[in-house]
């Protein structure tokens, strides 16, 4: 029988995007290199935890999770999660940042300094800039101040992300452009916490580092995968990565595998096999022409 493993979730480093495995196994994505993996026959998706703990009672999840969470373990990690607000003493400094996905896609977020842009690569942003640093209060504070005061979101949904990879602006300067905007009118404004340093802006692109902008482009995707399924495989040649999502070439067109859907099943070789899974097709932003699939 062959070796299962069970996938801890994409990260990217410095020279790439790398799977993750529970026991501390790595597997680095080569743009160019076949991917491919399987579940076996009879398995079941169990909760990952929370906070570093396994699932008291090893729940089992929906394939459709991006989370891989049962109900209370979401809950115990969410409650001590900066994002929820229980971490306000945090004493570590933290960056204020515009990421932009694609036209008319701009947010606002947090980051720990010494995360440096990981937190971007996670998420998928296609550029960014910093706009200040300080204390974790002052951070949020003037992250709220831009939520109020511009109107910019917190929270991008992924599917909007990969709607708009396909139609992305061929230039850097054409994709800085928007955050650009908004972060001189963000310095414009009053009232920013006086622990907040700003910064000045400096556009960091990453469509390169993706493989979705000018010359590293890869073809469009036409599919997303729905769900991992017990019995299922999917492989295929990797022509992009973005935030959590890899682009896979398989014999049924270009598919959007999130790796957030691998988490809490054990994985298998699955080389040669035929894609398994259930697909659907990727929705487009206004004007793109879909693929055919």
């Amino acid at each position: 029988m062959a070796q299962a493993w069970k996938c801890a979730g994409l990260r990217w480093a410095a020279d790439g995007p790398v799977l993750t495995w529970v026991g501390g196994r790595r597997s680095a994505l080569v743009r160019g290199k076949r991917v491919a993996f399987g579940v076996a026959e009879g398995g079941v998706r169990t909760c990952v935890g929370a906070r570093g703990h396994a699932c008291p009672v090893r729940a089992g999840v929906s394939g459709r999770s991006t989370g891989a969470r049962c109900e209370e373990c979401a809950r115990l990690d969410r409650a001590h999660s900066v994002a929820a607000d229980t971490m306000a003493d945090d004493p570590r400094p933290y960056r204020v940042y515009l990421a932009w996905f694609g036209p008319g896609l701009v947010k606002v977020g947090i980051t720990a300094y010494e995360r440096g842009s990981a937190r971007l690569l996670e998420q998928g942003a296609v550029c960014f800039s910093w706009l200040g640093c300080g204390p974790l209060m002052a951070a949020r504070r003037t992250e709220e101040l831009l939520r109020a005061a511009l109107g910019v979101p917190d929270r991008i949904p992924y599917a909007h992300k990969r709607a708009v990879r396909a139609a992305l602006p061929e230039s850097e300067a054409e994709r800085a452009a928007e955050i650009a905007g908004l972060h001189a009118r963000a310095v414009a404004l009053g009232g920013w916490p006086e622990a907040l340093t700003p910064e000045p802006f400096g556009g960091v692109d990453h469509a390169g580092v993706f493989g979705i902008a000018g010359a590293e482009r890869g073809p469009a995707a036409v599919a997303e995968v729905a769900e991992l399924v017990a019995g299922g495989a999917i492989g295929g040649e990797l022509v992009a990565a973005a935030g959590p999502d890899l682009h896979l070439a398989t014999e049924r067109g270009v598919a959007v595998l999130d790796t957030r859907l691998m988490t809490g099943w054990e994985l298998v070789s699955a080389e040669g096999e035929p894609c398994a899974v259930p697909l659907r097709e990727l929705k487009r932003a206004a004007g793109v022409q879909d693929g055919l699939f």
